[in-house]
């Protein structure tokens, strides 16, 4: 009994309690050129996409599914951008980058939460254009807002789970020793890598839940997009299939951005690629994803006409 409380006293002391995010360079000059870039990149994205809400709420002839949608989106951008950008900020003008383990563990909670939902709502909009341009006679049975508020719930509430499935499973683990993070935020991949336990089971949640909710949301997107030019070809003119192509298109560049970079960070083994790498895929999903999303779908958007609505 005594050597099992001495045990136990041992793996209390080396237990890790904070750790360190190395950021993006720790060189202080390119911080400080940084600083500024990234300043102006997280205002864009909180003044564009709170914006784009205000905007939304308030023109009445905006209150149709697509931009109720596009708005709960946006509120998504900005939370999914706060959780790791200020921090970014504020580590270009410290010497010492120490996040501690709560911080860390409600960080990437905030973050998966939010690009979780992101994953769903980027489909349930795929699947909402494709019903107005595909069976416009049916459009308003369809989409009702009983149904909006529900596909909506229904992403926050599985982003949630999922969320918190993974953020357990991660910082459950025993972290002894190394406590260095080669990224600017708790990125889980990495910290998944620095536990002394063994992290099997937490790296297959990460993976099923990288192919359930990353992939599968992904395919719904390029189903339906498939679907609706397949048949906009069939029966519309030229000039109408051009504005569909467009239409589809600027979302899917977006789309395909974010889902390829943040599907190659969460399915490839770690050691395969290196550290720079994985900093550049961070801030095209992190940073620079949440001010791109909103804009191509609001210009897509405003390329495209519903037959039934004109």
């Amino acid at each position: 009994m005594t050597l099992t409380m001495s045990m136990e006293r041992n793996r209390n002391e080396t237990s890790v309690s904070t750790f360190v995010l190395l950021g993006l360079s720790d060189e202080k000059e390119v911080q400080r050129v940084l600083f500024p870039v990234f300043l102006g990149i997280y205002l864009m994205t909180l003044i564009w996409n709170l914006g784009l809400i205000i905007v939304i709420r308030m023109n009445s002839h905006l209150h149709t599914p697509m931009y109720f949608f596009l708005s709960f989106l946006s509120f998504l951008d900005i939370c999914y951008s706060s959780s790791n950008s200020p921090r970014m900020l504020s580590d270009f003008l410290k010497d010492e980058k120490n996040i501690s383990f709560i911080a860390c563990a409600t960080q990437y909670f905030i973050g998966c939460w939010m690009g979780q939902a992101e994953c769903c709502i980027l489909a349930t909009m795929a699947y909402d254009r494709f019903v107005g341009i595909g069976r416009p006679l049916q459009y308003s049975s369809i989409m009702a807002p009983g149904l909006c508020h529900k596909l909506i719930a229904g992403a926050y509430g599985s982003g949630f789970l999922g969320s918190l499935v993974q953020t357990v499973s991660c910082f459950r683990l025993y972290y002894c020793g190394p406590n260095i993070i080669p990224n600017f935020y708790c990125d889980v991949t990495q910290i998944i890598s620095l536990s002394c336990s063994d992290s099997y089971i937490s790296q297959m949640i990460l993976s099923l839940e990288s192919i359930l909710v990353g992939f599968g949301s992904f395919l719904v997107i390029i189903l339906s997009h498939a679907i609706t030019v397949a048949s906009i070809l069939k029966l519309s003119s030229i000039k109408g299939s051009a504005k569909v192509f467009n239409t589809c298109a600027s979302h899917l560049v977006v789309v395909t951005i974010f889902y390829s970079t943040s599907l190659f960070m969460y399915l490839h083994p770690n050691s395969s690629h290196s550290k720079k790498q994985n900093k550049v895929l961070s801030v095209f999903y992190v940073i620079l994803i949440p001010m791109l999303n909103p804009l191509s779908i609001v210009s897509g958007t405003r390329r495209s006409k519903r037959p039934s609505r004109g």
